[in-house]
């Protein structure tokens, strides 16, 4: 068999962020990114280096995700037998997305970091297959937010958002700023999750071994972001979320129809903005590609509390609408939105969408 190599040029034309990559087999994302092919990809710009946000070893990247494994320590995907596909029943059990019972940071079970009493920043990743975080700290500090959120899935916000804790989808990021000179010396700190139960409640632990002078400050400002303003003829375009449609009840669709890379879903202009509104049945974390957007609204209300900022991937809740704004520029061709939970875009929840100049 010939073997041949494809070479891939990224310009890096874009704002500081914390960006992830992954494995993008159709009908096989879930077991590629389980087996480990993922990975952080970090920009930085000129406006993040004036800032004096924590950095060098207090600025910590946490890629959390759950896993389960064998006896012989090797990854446990639930696997089937792909002629067994098409049988009712047998995707059953893994269509809400295949969750595991460790939880790993930075490919580590429940690791421990010795941490100065200082301020860390860490960009937390959800690389979970179906899994959702909610993070808080044990013992919270006694004084002041838990998190200080500076940046969000596609670069720094416009100004720090507070929490005490942090929802965190399939795909999402939040950049944080945790505080831990609020602790005494000698502390051991639990990385919790609210959303876990037995061995999926805690995520890392965090040891404030020592006292260190520290400089760093969290501004008031922090990068320039241009609101987006859908006109009032912008383009409106749905996307629901559901179960079932032509595939059957064991597949994931949007707008009832699975996915077809020939057929184009929507093809937006390059540099109009336009309001796309997704709503959903169940939880499903919707990634768009190629460009990021700006949440409007949640139902009636506005943008939920962690809906800051520039965003690629918006959590939506059981019966949920929430409206974006969005605006490709730059590069035409053909692109895909889909859920982020793994399981549901291998059984189809994806669509494509070609831009057009």
């Amino acid at each position: 068999m010939s073997k041949g190599s494809r070479s891939y040029v990224y310009s890096h034309d874009q704002p500081a962020a914390t960006l992830w990559y992954h494995d993008h087999r159709m009908d096989f994302t879930g077991p590629q990114v389980w087996r480990g092919l993922a990975g952080l990809h970090l920009v930085t710009d000129d406006v993040e280096e004036t800032l004096d946000l924590p950095a060098g070893d207090r600025d910590v990247p946490l890629m959390i995700m759950d896993r389960s494994f064998t006896a012989d320590g090797s990854f446990s995907y639930p696997s089937l037998d792909p002629r067994l596909l098409d049988t009712p029943g047998v995707r059953e059990p893994y269509v809400a997305g295949v969750l595991g019972d460790v939880i790993l940071v930075n490919g580590r079970p429940w690791p421990v970091l010795e941490v100065a009493a200082a301020r860390y920043r860490f960009r937390i990743v959800n690389a979970s297959n179906a899994r959702r975080y909610r993070l808080g700290l044990e013992p919270a500090p006694s004084q002041g937010p838990v998190f200080t959120q500076i940046g969000s899935d596609s670069g720094l916000l416009a100004a720090p958002v507070r929490h005490d804790t942090v929802v965190v989808a399939p795909a999402e990021r939040f950049d944080v700023v945790v505080d831990f000179s609020r602790y005494p010396v000698g502390t051991e700190v639990t990385l919790t999750n609210g959303l876990g139960l037995d061995s999926t409640d805690a995520v890392m632990r965090f040891r404030v071994t020592r006292r260190v002078r520290d400089a760093s400050v969290i501004p008031d400002r922090l990068a320039e972001v241009e609101p987006l303003r859908p006109g009032p003829n912008a383009p409106v375009r749905e996307w629901r979320f559901s179960r079932g449609g032509a595939g059957g009840p064991a597949h994931w669709v949007i707008n009832g129809r699975a996915f077809d890379p020939d057929r184009m879903d929507a093809r937006p202009r390059l540099g109009q903005t336009e309001i796309w509104r997704f709503s959903s049945d169940l939880h499903h974390p919707v990634h768009v590609h190629l460009s990021p957007f700006q949440v409007l609204r949640r139902g009636t209300q506005g943008p939920g509390r962690y809906d800051a900022g520039w965003k690629d991937t918006v959590d939506l809740t059981p019966s949920e609408t929430v409206e974006v704004a969005i605006r490709f520029t730059e590069h035409t061709g053909r692109f895909m939105l889909h859920c982020h939970n793994l399981e549901h875009e291998d059984m189809m929840m994806m669509a494509a969408f070609e831009t057009v100049s």
